[in-house]
């Protein structure tokens, strides 16, 4: 046998050798790489499942995304409505602003001109009214010094009745005395007695009527300001009259004047006059200051 043969042999049989080695490392890697491939293509159907998931979640998002933004455009579109719209109403507010300022700046000055006319108005006013207290005050004490006149007047005049009354039975006695003098100058009769005809009265400083302006003290006791009226706490038992004039005095301040115009046995009511102060319940009130 030739060299060359033993050698194709040996190199035969090496690459038999090499070959069966390749066989066995190949079935040997095949399982391990269709193991590989097995979990390579569960994870991957995992993965496809995952993405399917993902992919309709993005649509979902997206869905949502476009909805969200429909609404957002619609409440952005309705607020700029709304700007526009409290735009034009502070234009408005800010134009009649405006005219305000104009018409207060305007009537700053005739509302200046109406305070110092008030102002001297009042100080008119005050005076006035201090003039009518004066006057009032006057008129008072001519009230009290006429009613003061008109009783000794009354009290004069009663007497002057009794005098005149007196003179009467006087003349009367007279011509009865005279009668019975020429009586017993005729018949020679004594005179049996003297009688005047007007019996004989005394001196009196009233007759008959009390007089009217007796000082006459009480206390208010009902007001009624919407009608001007007010009740005092004597009537007729006391001497009031219709027609009597009280005056309301508190401390030593008057108040006003009551005119009687209805009067009941214990209490009297009137009108009131030259009213200076609201009385009050309580006031003191008299015929005389």
């Amino acid at each position: 046998m030739s060299n060359l043969t033993k050698v194709l042999i040996v190199l035969v049989t090496l690459s038999a050798i090499f070959l069966c080695g390749i066989v066995v490392a190949y079935v040997a890697n095949a399982d391990s790489f269709k193991q590989k491939y097995e979990g390579q293509r569960n994870t991957l159907n995992a993965l496809e499942q995952e993405k399917e998931s993902l992919k309709k979640q993005l649509n979902e998002k997206i869905q949502q995304k476009d909805d969200l933004e429909k609404s957002l455009n619609a409440k952005i579109a309705e607020a700029k409505a709304e700007a526009d719209d409290y735009k034009a109403k502070l234009n408005n507010v800010e134009r009649e602003r405006t005219e305000l300022l104009t018409k207060a700046t305007s009537m700053e000055a005739v509302v200046k001109d109406f305070s110092d006319t008030t102002k001297k108005q009042t100080e008119t006013l005050n005076a006035a009214l201090e003039e009518v207290k004066l006057l009032k005050q006057d008129e008072i004490k001519l009230k009290q010094e006429l009613e003061q006149t008109s009783a000794a007047l009354i009290e004069k005049t009663a007497i002057i009745d009794s005098l005149e009354a007196e003179k009467r039975r006087l003349i009367e006695e007279k011509a009865d005395i005279q009668t019975r003098l020429d009586k017993m100058q005729m018949g020679g009769r004594a005179v049996a007695g003297i009688q005047a005809v007007t019996p004989e009265r005394g001196y009196a400083t009233a007759v008959g009527t009390p007089i009217e302006q007796t000082n006459l003290k009480c206390r208010v006791e009902e007001i009624d300001a919407r009608n001007s009226m007010a009740t005092v706490s004597i009537g007729s038992a006391d001497g009031v009259k219709e027609g009597m004039t009280f005056h309301v005095t508190r401390g030593d301040a008057f108040i006003c004047d009551i005119l009687i115009t209805d009067v009941d046995t214990e209490k009297a009511v009137g009108v009131l006059q030259l009213i200076q102060q609201q009385p009050r319940i309580g006031d003191t009130a008299a015929t005389n200051l």
